[in-house]
């Protein structure tokens, strides 16, 4: 048995050669011709037995041009689905339509009986084609499909969403043949669907999917399949989900269906991006192929978040040459090593330190960069708090040392990485980077300027290394609790791709001197956040893992804000990018003051530095540090 067994499996991993279909297709026809007449003559063969047997080879005949204009023989049986479905009640009508003009021509003209077919016969062999074929195919398709599924793994899954999305879901899930998924309903609130069966399935309401509901079909996992829903009705259900113990999938937005049609490779486990409140960014710009084809590249703080997914975005294009500069040795190794897997050509990683201007001078005259991307930058609140002089070091002398070899080099365009703790700051990470900004802004008045400085502000990126995504992870996978500095903080958040998308987007269209700021949608309470990485978790607050207030931290803000007092902006061709020109500056004192603070040696005292800080920053005002003093 176990022989035989095997050798099933081994043939299920042929496929029919499309002249065996067709003439498996033809076999069938013969026979329910046979039955048809047996039918019209109440299963008796009193009917003209010879003439029947004359009458076969033409009915085979036609069958067999019927379907290779539909090409329903070229449909691999163990995939059939309601295409091919469609093809065959298409097919078998051609041939009904070819019988009954054969039979009206024949009874007309009295030309030769074999073409002369009892019109009740010609209309039960049609059924009977429908009938038999469809039910073939289908039955081939559930014995494959019993052959190669491994009952061991399969998964039991319920469907919530009993609409149009549901039903496609369903299909992509019966249609894989070497799927190991089984649906054994669907979910849906709407009364009027409750109750009722969709391919012979049940649907049932929220309500009715209990604990012992579960236990008892063995279901392992919900799909969630709801095109265009709320990310709140989205963590509503979730939770509700997750609180029973069960997997939670998500379809895609219909958008991203590959040419329109849902495939299961594409139902994904859901993720913290699905609850962020609003739609996910994608640019799809022609005009960056012209930007960024046939140019060198460089990108200062390449091993980082951002610098990295920049890199990985960018060899979508025919670049000239692109220079990766860090000084973080193990991350730039590996995103050497990742570039290399994909066998990226003309990429350079350099471990070289911004701060040092002869250095980047002559890296500078090496390669002749004509697009720069500034992400290098320290950015760790409390971090910089204690330590400013290697804030200024690296955000103020660092951006400094770029903008100046920039002009220096005749660099087509430069393009600043900031954040939008530099918008009225209360931190020196977010004083230093508004310096940032600041020397930036200072090179509007140069008349001689071939380079376009821009500036790219946005907030909080998703899972960028030393954000709070990561660390929720680390304390909900160490039992908790999860720390909160402020049960009532707001955060504006992006994902990684869509920061990156939105840098190089700015690049494209940026004609100098703009700051680019992105419709972030509505900020995220961060105590919600937590709440929503414990549910994702499989976990429940309070019960498993509890959220712990820790207070704010020095010089952190209740909420972040993306525009200075004097930013107006004005929309741009994507919906989603806002353009602020650089606020109005005192440009010669601005880079005295600046030239000063450079000047600052590591022996100085962080409340001098920090000082000179506030001179040049007039907005920056010091929050829960040591350095409310100069309030």
């Amino acid at each position: 048995m176990n022989k035989i067994y095997y050798l099933l499996r081994k043939l299920s991993n042929r496929y029919a050669s499309k002249w065996l279909v067709l003439l498996f297709d033809s076999c069938v026809v013969a026979f329910t011709f046979f039955l048809a007449y047996l039918i019209r003559y109440n299963f008796k063969i009193d009917f003209d037995f010879s003439m029947f047997l004359k009458q076969i080879p033409f009915v085979v005949f036609g069958a067999i041009i019927s379907f290779l204009l539909v090409s329903s023989h070229k449909g691999v049986v163990r995939f059939t689905g309601f295409k091919d479905v469609v093809n065959i009640i298409i097919g078998v009508n051609i041939l009904a339509t070819i019988l009954i003009i054969s039979t009206f021509m024949s009874r007309k003209y009295e030309f030769n009986n074999v073409f002369d077919i009892p019109g009740s016969i010609i209309y039960i062999h049609l059924l009977l084609n429908i009938f038999f074929l469809i039910g073939a195919k289908f039955f081939i398709k559930s014995i494959y499909r019993s052959l190669i599924t491994d009952y061991d793994k399969l998964s039991k899954v319920l469907i919530y969403g009993a609409g149009d999305s549901g039903m496609i879901t369903y299909n992509a899930i019966t249609n894989d043949a070497k799927n190991s998924t089984e649906v054994l309903g669907f979910i849906d609130d709407n009364i009027s669907k409750v109750g009722k069966k969709i391919n012979l399935l049940n649907v049932y309401h929220p309500k009715k999917v209990t604990k012992e509901f579960i236990k008892k079909y063995d279901i392992d996992e919900v799909i969630i399949s709801i095109q265009n829903i709320n990310s709140n009705r989205l963590l509503q259900i979730t939770s509700a989900l997750f609180a029973l113990n069960l997997k939670v999938k998500i379809v895609p937005a219909v958008q991203t269906w590959i040419d329109g049609d849902l495939s299961i490779g594409q139902i994904k486990e859901i993720k913290i991006e699905d609850l962020l409140g609003r739609e996910p960014i994608n640019i799809d710009n022609p005009l960056l192929n012209n930007e960024y084809s046939n140019k060198v590249i460089l990108i200062t703080g390449a091993a980082g978040s951002i610098g990295s997914e920049l890199v990985r975005k960018l060899c979508h294009f025919e670049f000239k040459k692109l220079i990766l500069v860090d000084n973080a040795e193990s991350p730039l190794y590996n995103l050497q090593q990742e570039l290399e897997q994909k066998k990226i050509k003309n990429v350079f990683p350099i471990v070289a330190d911004i701060r040092n201007m002869v250095r980047m001078d002559n890296l500078f005259n090496q390669y002749k960069p004509e697009i720069i991307f500034h992400a290098a930058a320290y950015k760790h609140v409390p971090l910089m708090e204690q330590n400013p002089f290697e804030a200024v070091s690296v955000n103020v002398r660092g951006t400094n040392n770029m903008v100046n070899l920039s002009l220096k080099h005749g660099v087509d365009k430069f393009i600043l990485i900031s954040t939008d703790k530099a918008v009225n700051p209360t931190n020196v990470m977010g004083a230093t980077k508004r310096i940032a900004e600041m020397i930036i802004c200072c090179q509007k008045n140069l008349v001689n300027s071939k380079t376009k400085f821009i500036i790219t502000r946005f907030g909080n990126v998703l899972g960028s290394n030393g954000s709070v995504i990561p660390l929720f992870k680390k304390q909900i996978e160490s039992g908790g609790p999860v720390t909160v500095t402020h049960e009532d903080i707001i955060r504006y958040f992006m994902t990684i791709p869509e920061a990156s998308l939105l840098v190089l987007e700015a690049a494209a269209m940026g004609l100098g001197h703009e700051i680019f700021v992105f419709d972030m949608g509505k900020p995220i309470k961060i105590f919600d956040l937590a709440v929503n990485m414990i549910t994702l978790s499989g976990l429940n607050y309070p019960e498993d893992i509890d959220i712990k207030i820790v207070g704010l931290r020095p010089g952190e803000k209740i909420f972040e804000e993306l525009l200075i007092d004097g930013e107006n902006t004005k929309p741009t061709y994507n919906e989603k990018i806002m353009i602020a020109k650089c606020k109005i500056l005192d440009t010669e004192n601005v880079e005295k003051l600046i030239k000063e603070l450079c000047l600052l040696g590591s022996n100085s005292q962080n409340i001098e530095i920090v000082s000179k800080i506030k001179e040049i920053v007039k907005e920056y005002n010091p929050n829960n540090s040591t350095y409310d003093v100069l309030n």
